[in-house]
């Protein structure tokens, strides 16, 4: 009786530890969070290609589709997300559509809504425009300004990045109080340091 006690004991410290080290290795991946480039792309991939509008642009009736969004984050070692964005710009006129390719570069910061869990990019700005028609190739600000609008007003309602809540660890994280850095073209979440 005396030897199965002490194998219980054994036992019960064996699976002790195991649970412990298990319990470190979940808190030191909790410590940092990264996301990547591929990883905000892939979540706007799902709904930017249903942003679409229809607009009057000097008269002429227009309907604007964004096409794909580039991530990159961090450019230059700066604290800031940069979006490449490629949109169609079709005018119809007498039953005969004509598109014209758009490119924007714009640029944010990525901040952290810890209620909902997500990150959005703000204070947009606008650093490169350019427009394809026909061999025409230059920008035309009017046709940029208004894709610039919709590109914003979709940023400022719908985040690039949801953290998936349905895995533990990020949870876990999402109840701490956490602050959100840029390392090396990632998202960092890390809990706040007291």
């Amino acid at each position: 009786m005396h030897t199965h006690l002490m194998t219980l004991l054994r036992f019960g410290c064996c699976a002790l530890m195991t649970l412990t080290l298990i319990g470190c290795s979940n808190i030191a991946e909790l410590s940092r969070y990264t996301v990547s480039e591929e990883d905000i792309q892939r979540q706007l991939a799902g709904s930017i290609t249903q942003l679409q509008e229809k607009v009057s642009v000097s008269g002429i009736p227009m309907t604007l589709n964004v096409d794909s969004m580039q991530v990159d984050i961090g450019p230059e070692g700066r604290d800031v997300i940069q979006l490449g964005t490629s949109a169609t710009a079709s005018v119809n006129v007498f039953g005969i559509e004509y598109p014209a390719t758009v490119r924007l570069m714009l640029e944010g910061k990525p901040v952290y809504n810890a209620e909902k869990k997500a990150v959005y990019v703000h204070n947009l700005a606008l650093l490169d425009s350019e427009i394809e028609a026909n061999g025409y190739r230059g920008n035309l600000a009017p046709v940029s300004d208004r894709l610039m609008m919709l590109v914003n007003s979709y940023l400022q309602r719908t985040p690039v990045y949801e953290l998936d809540t349905s895995k533990q660890l990020i949870r876990y994280l999402s109840e701490l109080p956490v602050e959100l850095r840029i390392e090396q073209d990632q998202l960092v979440f890390a809990p706040v340091s007291k």
